[in-house]
């Protein structure tokens, strides 16, 4: 794309552009009769749920995992993920939306905690990556916040012409807006991914209900 001096945007991945509550809810099961816990319901999911994810499990039974449980609930849930996967698809209108923004000469990419190397092919079978500036997804553990990897996002960024100030994050976590904040940018949040309405509004950014009305936010702060 170029030098950028207009608005970007940061996209998530799970649960904003990728509609995966479905193998999200359908892989936290799965791993949770493995380990002994029983189900939850996505209802129940999107009320608890929170980042560092260890601290959703506490929220559950009553105490942190200790290092090495946390280290099986994340291989196992990560496990399972990947089967449940392959029968979800991109949110309503993401496409089309991608298109637009970037026809309008505004820069986008992508910052996900899922696995790098996970990442960019599934962005790529989509046949939405060309639209992207960057696609980051985590490198290292897991577990932890968006934040740090947010500051080397922008700075890779930095390298095109995007500027903090001019950024908008658009997520479906508390977490997202805690990480633009962190280097200067600005948040939108998104109801349909794993947080419900309730737990995002305590931010302070706007929440949306849909992908089109993010954008519109995001067009409108970034001006």
């Amino acid at each position: 794309m170029g030098m950028q001096t207009g608005a970007h945007i940061v996209w998530d991945w799970n649960g904003t552009l990728f509609h995966d509550n479905d193998a999200i809810i359908g892989a936290t099961n799965a791993a949770f009769a493995e380990l002994g816990l029983s189900p939850i319901t996505l209802e129940q999911y999107r009320a608890l749920y929170c980042v560092p994810v260890p601290r959703f499990y506490e929220r559950l039974t009553g105490r942190l995992p200790t290092a090495a449980e946390w280290e099986v609930m994340d291989a196992t849930f990560h496990r399972h993920y990947v089967e449940h996967r392959v029968r979800c698809g991109l949110a309503e209108g993401v496409a089309e939306l991608l298109a637009g923004w970037r026809s309008a000469g505004r820069s986008q990419s992508i910052l996900s905690m899922y696995g790098h190397d996970e990442l960019v092919p599934l962005v790529r079978d989509f046949g939405i990556e060309t639209h992207f500036l960057r696609i980051d997804g985590r490198i290292g553990p897991s577990g932890g916040s968006k934040a740090e990897h947010m500051v080397r996002h922008l700075a890779e960024l930095a390298l095109a012409g995007v500027e903090p100030a001019r950024t908008v994050v658009i997520g479906d976590a508390a977490d997202d807006a805690v990480a633009a904040g962190h280097v200067g940018a600005r948040a939108v949040l998104y109801t349909g991914g794993s947080h419900s309405r309730a737990s995002l509004e305590g931010a302070g950014v706007p929440v949306v209900d849909t992908l089109r009305e993010a954008v519109a936010e995001a067009e409108r702060l970034a001006a």
